[in-house]
C-alpha cells in the first residue's frame, strides 16, 4: 500500500562532499555537502548561493571534493552550523549559524597542497578530488538554489582502498563513505552480490571477481 507524502527534503542516500575553496582574503574555507553526483569525470553540486562556498567557487573557479569515511563524522560534527560568511546571513542566523574563519582547526583536519588547483586537499580523507568550475545553473527563481558543474582535473586515492586488480582502481570493498540519508549519516553494508551492470575489467575479471568478493574493483567514479 502507497501513500501521496510530501518530504521537506529528497536525500535518498548520497555521499558527503568535504568542499574546500578560497576565501577572498586567501585563506581556505571548508564545508560539508551531500547533494552532489557524478558522471564520468564531471561532478554536478547542488547548494545555496547565499553561501561562502559557492560565492568562492563562482570568484575563483576552484575546489577540492573531499570525500570522509565513516570514522570522520566526528570532524563532519564540528563543521556543523559553521559559515565562512561574514556576516552571517539573516536566513543561516535564524538557524544558529555562527561565522568561523578557521575551518580546518575546527574540524581538527590538515590542509593538504593540491596538484591542479588552488584549494588545498583535506589529508584524512581516503577520496579527493581536485576539481575546477565549469558553468553555473541557477534553479528557478525565487529560490536561491544553484548547481554548479564542475570537472575533475586530478584524484587522490588513500592506497589503502585501492585495488589489486589494477592500480587506477578503488576497491568498492574497502571503501567506507560516509553517506547522508534524509539528514542522518549512515555507512555502507557488505556486498550483496556482483554486479553485471558495467564491469570494469570485463567478463574475465567480472568472473574473477565473482569467485573474490573481497577483490571486486570500482572505477574512481566511485
Amino acid at each position: 500500500m502507497h501513500t501521496v507524502i510530501e518530504p521537506k527534503i529528497l536525500y535518498f542516500g548520497t555521499s558527503v562532499v568535504l568542499i574546500s575553496t578560497l576565501n577572498p582574503d586567501g585563506t581556505p574555507n571548508l564545508a560539508p555537502m551531500s547533494s552532489a553526483w557524478w558522471l564520468n569525470r564531471s561532478c554536478m553540486l547542488g547548494m545555496s548561493d547565499k553561501s561562502q562556498t559557492v560565492q568562492n567557487l563562482l570568484r575563483h573557479g576552484e575546489c577540492v571534493l573531499n570525500l570522509p569515511s565513516v570514522d570522520l563524522i566526528p570532524a563532519i560534527d564540528r563543521l556543523t552550523l559553521l559559515t565562512g560568511s561574514s556576516p552571517v546571513p539573516a536566513t543561516k542566523a535564524a538557524r544558529g549559524y555562527r561565522h568561523e574563519s578557521d575551518k580546518f582547526g575546527t574540524a581538527q583536519l590538515t590542509p593538504a597542497p593540491s596538484l591542479a588547483v588552488e584549494p588545498p586537499r583535506v589529508l584524512e580523507c581516503p577520496v579527493q578530488l581536485e576539481a575546477k568550475l565549469v558553468r553555473a545553473h541557477p534553479f528557478e527563481q525565487p529560490s536561491s538554489l544553484i548547481a554548479l558543474e564542475v570537472a575533475i582535473v586530478r584524484v587522490h586515492a588513500e592506497e589503502s582502498i585501492l585495488s589489486p586488480l589494477g592500480a587506477n582502481y578503488i576497491d568498492p570493498a574497502k571503501w567506507k563513505p560516509m553517506i547522508m540519508n534524509f539528514c542522518e549519516y549512515f555507512g555502507l553494508g557488505d556486498q550483496l552480490s556482483s554486479s553485471r551492470l558495467a564491469p570494469v575489467f570485463g567478463p574475465k575479471a567480472a568472473s574473477a571477481s565473482t569467485s573474490q568478493p573481497q577483490s571486486t574493483a570500482s572505477d574512481e567514479r566511485r
